[in-house]
């Protein structure tokens, strides 16, 4: 049976190509590598929060069966990049870098890890691991954000740049909310979230040659992890090679390297074998960074017709003590809405505690829930629907950079969520709907993320069976890569999908960005689409010599069906793959760059979206019962509409993990997390999660690239917490501003 070409791919709602590899375990992660010589590697953790290492008794655990080495920063190998000055290479908002791990005695927040045992089973390296005891000189830690938010400080990316996004930032006057005619004042809290994605952070370091380094490691980035180790251990970027094939879900914890990765390496070399390490889950909550908890203070002021005068947005993060993380927290309030006068401040403080890393939607989600929450508040005060209030004060140009939106259809995605909702059973006073002991609310949240794109390779090659073959360094941490890299090369060739393959996450293939920041579709995409179009073209070109159809033919209009070349699918010009193979020049691959144009400067790119939430409330226990959600998104041409609705409903789970139920809880007086597995750390599950219901707008935003395509990946998330907090004020008249909202604050 022959395959025949589909003229329309991209929009389709196409099943993921690697979907039978997972659901049958032959999709293989960072820890299945089987290499001959493997050995296993378990890292211990310090017991106290802050001090120095006295000493370390390893003699136990070295007689332990099976194990052939104990690291500590006593007998670790010098690692040559340690000694390097300067930022880490792959954060530029960072000072000081990551943690160096082995290279001083040092303890800077609880389970730092302070040896690494390596044995022949995974068995045996835990069991030794538990026979290490470590002596040390404590001092006194600081672990509660609020005790020490006087000591709150300006970021250095900002001290040394006024125009950084870190700066503060003002609009018209200064503070003008506090002498508005109508005005509030609240401050908002976002407990620290944890990283929890399916696959566990691992890693298998294997050192092939003194200078020569093999990575299976858990990234959503493999050029970024090449170039990190590549500087650590002082090697051509060429000897380092990095394979993430397949990622179990990542939310930007991989998105930094870290300190478990460094010692994998440094194990390797130890003893010259393979080592293999994973993290525990209750290593996951210290080891690899998490949502930051987050202060906010929101005033704003508008007038008794709903016309928002004035907004500030003040902001203390959390931060480690010997690295700056930095997230944009205040970016949407100063270009979501129309108001003359904004100001934003933000601060860090650093604590003994890990560094924090980017969470999906990192910053935006933690602002747009105080700036959300405002926006309902003030719209109660003023006695108008928050939608019609959020429609008064709507922007048709960016206020912050005083540019056009390169594309915004947030009014549809409002219609589109409020119908679906049933908005138009909100009513103005709390508590009027209910069912029984049950309080109805509904509510709604507005996010947005900048649609960025960066620079992408792709390589492109007709084989001699009639498929194409893709490569490009990109990774797939969930969200379906490729399956719409196969969709754009599949509509761009003329050719069917089952005739495609796009292989990724390697080093070794042509550059891309890391997989975060809602841009892989945005920067990979378009170098697909020219990549193919070079691949016709140059097919064309070999054709020509034989067949005089192609000499005046456009690259456009050439096909790939059923094992010919045609000009417009006419069989009269047809030309067999097998004979353009045969030619002496028919080296069939080409390897193509695309990058972003000038657009970037003209415009403002955004994606947007808006989510609409009813609950329920049980007027006496407090539960809550998020009964229905509508996440509506404008993020210009969907590739595909069922990967990108799991997008979508994904993110809306996150956003109710957020709001009911994620707190990484530390005990101040140990600088311990007394929420350590699952047990007591909840995310939701599919009894807390109501059927999302998603719509896009689906209209191309030809500024961002060729394909109109703007991204999805935060906007997912991003105004689901306030939207589930304004849906609960309206059920119950109570506002919480403490995520997150648990029964007891409802009672």
């Amino acid at each position: 049976m022959k395959e025949q070409a589909q003229d329309k791919q991209i929009g389709a709602p196409m099943n993921r190509v690697d979907g039978r590899l997972k659901v049958t375990g032959a999709a293989k992660y960072s820890a299945e590598y089987e290499i001959p010589g493997i050995t296993y590697a378990v890292l211990v953790g310090s017991t106290i929060t802050k001090g120095r290492l006295t000493s370390i008794d390893t003699r136990a655990a070295e007689r332990a069966p099976g194990v052939l080495a104990v690291i500590t920063h006593f007998n670790s190998p010098k690692v040559p990049g340690f000694d390097t000055a300067g930022k880490d290479p792959s954060q530029p908002a960072t000072v000081g870098g990551p943690l160096k791990i082995f290279k001083d005695d040092l303890i800077r927040f609880n389970d730092q890890p302070i040896a690494l045992v390596v044995a022949d089973s995974w068995e045996r390296a835990r069991f030794a691991a538990r026979l290490v005891k470590a002596q040390y000189a404590k001092e006194k830690h600081q672990t509660n954000l609020e005790a020490n938010a006087a000591q709150a400080f300006l970021p250095t990316s900002a001290k040394k740049n006024p125009k950084s996004p870190m700066a503060d930032y003002q609009r018209g006057q200064v503070d003008a909310y506090k002498t508005g005619a109508i005005k509030l004042e609240s401050e908002y809290v976002i407990p620290t979230e944890v990283h929890h994605p399916m696959e566990l952070q691992s890693i298998t370091a294997h050192w092939e040659a003194p200078d020569r380094l093999t990575l299976y490691d858990k990234t959503q980035g493999t050029l970024a992890t090449r170039r990190d180790f590549a500087r650590e251990w002082n090697l051509p970027e060429e000897n380092v090679k990095v394979i993430a094939t397949f990622v179990g879900g990542a939310f930007g914890n991989a998105l930094h390297s870290w300190p478990h990765e460094s010692a994998a390496i440094i194990a390797a070399k130890v003893v010259n074998r393979p080592v293999k390490l994973m993290l525990t889950r209750e290593q996951m909550f210290t080891m690899v960074g998490y949502r930051p908890y987050t202060w906010q203070k929101l005033g704003m002021s508008a007038t008794p017709d709903g016309k928002i005068t004035a907004i500030t947005h003040e902001s203390i993060g959390q931060t480690s003590t010997y690295e700056e993380f930095t997230e944009s927290t205040l970016a949407q309030t100063r270009m979501m809405y129309q108001s003359p006068n904004v100001t934003t401040r933000y601060r860090l403080a650093a604590l003994d505690i890990g560094s924090p890393i980017w969470m999906r939607g990192p910053g935006e989600a933690t602002g747009a829930f105080a700036l959300e929450s405002a926006m309902d508040e003030m719209a109660h005060l003023l006695n108008l629907d928050p939608l019609e209030f959020r429609l008064r004060n709507y922007t048709d140009q960016d206020p912050e950079k005083n540019k056009p939106w390169s594309t915004k259809f947030l009014k549809e995605c409002y219609q589109l969520g409020a119908e679906r909702v049933g908005w138009n059973k909100r009513q103005l006073k709390p508590g009027s709907l209910r069912d029984g002991d049950w309080l109805i609310g509904y509510g709604m949240g507005v996010g947005t993320f900048g649609a960025h794109r960066g620079a992408a390779t792709v390589g492109a090659q007709l084989l001699p069976n009639g498929t194409v073959l893709l490569q490009c360094a990109t990774t797939d941490i969930g969200p379906g890569t490729g399956t719409v890299m196969t969709q754009i090369a599949a509509e761009t060739l003329g050719l069917s999908p089952q005739k495609i393959t796009f292989d990724l996450g390697k080093s070794s293939y042509p550059k891309a960005g890391t997989q975060g920041g809602s841009s892989t579709v945005n920067s990979v995409g378009p170098a697909v689409q020219e990549a193919c179009l070079a691949l016709k073209d140059k097919l064309r070109g070999i054709a020509a010599s034989s067949n005089a159809a192609f000499a005046s033919a456009k690259k456009e209009d050439v096909t790939l069906t059923d094992g010919y070349l045609t000009v417009g699918g006419n069989a009269a010009t047809r030309v067999a793959y097998a004979d353009l193979l045969r030619q002496p020049e028919a080296a069939t691959a080409v390897t193509v760059e695309a990058k972003p144009g000038p657009e970037g400067q003209k415009y403002s790119m955004y994606s947007f979206s808006v989510h609409f939430a009813e609950v329920r409330v049980h007027q006496l226990t407090g539960e809550v019962r998020v009964s229905k959600l509508v996440s509506c998104a404008d993020a210009g041409t969907i590739v595909n509409e069922k990967t990108a609705g799991n997008q979508m409903k994904g993110g809306a789970v996150g956003g109710i993990g957020m709001a009911l139920m994620e707190h990484a809880t530390i005990d101040d007086r140990f600088g311990r997390y007394v929420t350590k597995d699952f047990a007591d750390y909840h995310v939701p599950v599919h009894a807390d999660s109501p059927d999302v219901q998603v719509a896009f707008v689906n209209q191309p935003d030809p500024h961002v690239n060729a394909l109109g395509t703007k991204g999805i990946g935060e906007i997912a998330i991003i105004g689901v917490a306030p939207a589930i907090a304004n849906a609960i004020f309206n059920a119950t008249g109570k506002r919480i501003r403490e995520l997150p909202i648990t029964p007891d604050k409802l009672i």
